[in-house]
């Protein structure tokens, strides 16, 4: 079995034997690559398999997981492609490595966080949490994507307070949709545009720990 998706892997350095370890999938954005969010969770690796995954569309020095029609508009066959990739991704995972399929994460910054929340839908309870900054879900991913029990998701959400690539108020609108959901939503905004703030960094990680704590 192959991965449908180039990916680089982070392990626990002294990894137990027959033992199973939480796994955060992590996405980048647009014209970045596998390792470019990896230095924000390369510390988290002693705890958790830290898999950094490639989009396969060439995108300017890097690449990205889907087009667009129009800026927030996704090509539906090219996005539908990439959901079917990452879940096969993260079958591929389950199948290779000593990972906990109770504690699976997602993990993405831009078009990497409009990846998170879509496969939290599409996935549901299939995962255990996601951290999302700066994106927002589809359309056609709220209306059409099929209702597939997902009430036990975690959810962190974070937006920049003056994003300009896609406005606080998107941030907004994914906490609200959660929450119709029955999902627990934290959500925070930072004095940032269209990036990560240490201190949105420290919180995510701590986030992510509780959260696997909290069992």
């Amino acid at each position: 079995m192959k991965s449908p998706l180039e990916y680089t892997v982070l392990q626990p350095a002294n990894a137990q034997p027959d033992k199973k370890y939480p796994v955060i999938f992590v996405m980048h954005g647009r014209g970045a690559n596998e390792h470019d969010l990896l230095p924000l969770v390369e510390e988290l690796q002693n705890d958790f398999i830290i898999f950094g995954i490639r989009g396969d569309v060439p995108e300017g020095p890097g690449f990205a997981y889907f087009t667009n029609i129009s800026h927030g508009n996704p090509d539906r066959a090219s996005f539908d492609r990439c959901i079917e990739k990452l879940q096969g991704v993260i079958d591929y995972a389950a199948k290779t490595y000593p990972i906990d399929t109770n504690y699976q994460y997602l993990l993405g910054f831009s078009q990497g966080a409009i990846l998170s929340m879509s496969l939290a839908v599409a996935m549901g309870n299939k995962i255990k949490g996601i951290v999302s900054m700066n994106g927002y879900i589809p359309t056609f991913v709220k209306e059409d994507y099929p209702a597939v029990p997902g009430e036990n998701v975690s959810i962190y959400l974070s937006h920049g307070e003056v994003d300009h690539v896609y406005p606080l108020e998107h941030g907004l609108d994914n906490k609200q949709f959660f929450e119709g959901r029955g999902n627990k939503a934290h959500f925070s905004s930072y004095p940032v545009g269209h990036g990560i703030t240490p201190g949105n960094r420290d919180e995510f990680v701590k986030w992510l720990y509780d959260d696997v704590a909290a069992k």
